[in-house]
């Protein structure tokens, strides 16, 4: 068979014909990558500079002033900062605290009802509790006070609880500490669940007479969550009182692993163990308070938790009982 005749090629014939690129290429090879970067950087830059204006705190009031819908992000970044190690000057920076608190109010009474004013008003009362001046704490009661708007009161509530830590650990006292007490009463009294609870907390965490005469009627409230924070305030408080609701709380069973991937099943659990555990830290707070061993029948609920099948409740069960341990050693 005779082989096919092969045809030299020249230069020209190898590579086509070169032309001048289009401006459409132009535009996709650079410009959009370049905005795309540049977009990348902006945004960038944006949660750069919100991270940073703990350095100023008059900066955050500038943005929270403005009425943009990201106002909710410096409220919090403004939180995060003074929970934070380097927030030991914010935490005492009146001026700070007071205009925060007129920006709250100020938001509270604009009657907007979105997501991010709730966010916003929500971020605020947290940050106003990290304080450890008095200042702080009269807007958060007027918040409080505000039953209509349940989450921000929520909030504020919380958010009480954790000032009076504050201004405890700083030796400081509230201007008004039977406002204060006056105005978690009040949100006690709420038909809103997780309202009612959060105030049975902070009741025990603020004391007093008519905090206590609260938490014992809460102790028997029908919302379990609401009994237990009753009964934690209790025991803080070193009342005998507290005993059956940690009592109810030590006996809770854990459910039985039938189905191990049930999504439902597993947060039973995690829950459970929640709620003896913090059962356990209650006696502690009732034998710190009372300088004595827990009665008999609380402390043979702790013995028992001994056995949990959760790691967590047995360890905390175990170092409790070497407390009660060593102040019943002490002459």
């Amino acid at each position: 068979m005779a082989e096919p005749t092969r045809r030299s090629l020249s230069p020209n014939d190898s590579l086509p014909p070169v032309e001048p690129p289009s401006a459409a290429f132009l535009v996709q090879l650079f410009l959009v990558p370049g905005l795309i970067v540049a977009i990348i950087v902006c945004v960038w830059l944006a949660f750069h500079w919100l991270a940073h204006l703990g350095n100023d705190p008059q900066a955050y009031v500038r943005t929270l002033r403005r009425d943009n819908e990201g106002r909710w992000q410096a409220a919090l970044n403004l939180a995060n900062d003074l929970r934070g190690p380097s927030g030991g000057p914010l935490k005492s920076d009146e001026p700070l605290a007071i205009e925060l608190g007129r920006i709250l109010s100020d938001e509270a009474k604009s009657g907007r009802t979105g997501e991010q004013s709730q966010t916003l008003r929500v971020y605020l009362c947290r940050a106003l509790g990290e304080f450890s001046i008095p200042a702080a704490a009269g807007p958060l009661v007027e918040q409080a006070g505000n039953l209509a708007d349940p989450q921000t009161a929520r909030a504020a509530v919380e958010a009480l609880s954790v000032l009076q830590a504050n201004l405890a650990a700083a030796g400081r006292s509230a201007d008004d500490p039977a406002g204060i007490a006056a105005a978690v009463i009040g949100a006690s009294k709420s038909d809103d669940l997780q309202l009612r609870s959060a105030a049975a907390f902070t009741l025990g965490v603020v004391g007093g007479k008519g905090a206590v005469e609260r938490l014992v009627e809460l102790a028997a409230d029908p919302a379990d969550d609401v009994r237990y924070n009753a009964s934690l305030g209790l025991a803080r408080q070193g009342r005998a009182e507290a005993v059956d609701g940690l009592c109810e709380m030590l006996a809770l069973e854990d459910l039985p692993l039938t189905a191990a991937a049930d999504p439902v099943a597993q947060s039973q659990r995690y829950k459970r163990a929640l709620v003896v555990v913090n059962a356990l830290r209650g006696v502690a707070l009732l034998v710190d308070a009372t300088h004595e061993p827990p009665p008999k029948t609380l402390l043979e609920r702790v013995q028992a938790t001994g056995d949990d099948p959760v790691a967590d409740v047995r360890s905390s069960a175990a170092a409790l009982l070497k407390k009660i341990e060593r102040l019943s050693a002490t002459p």
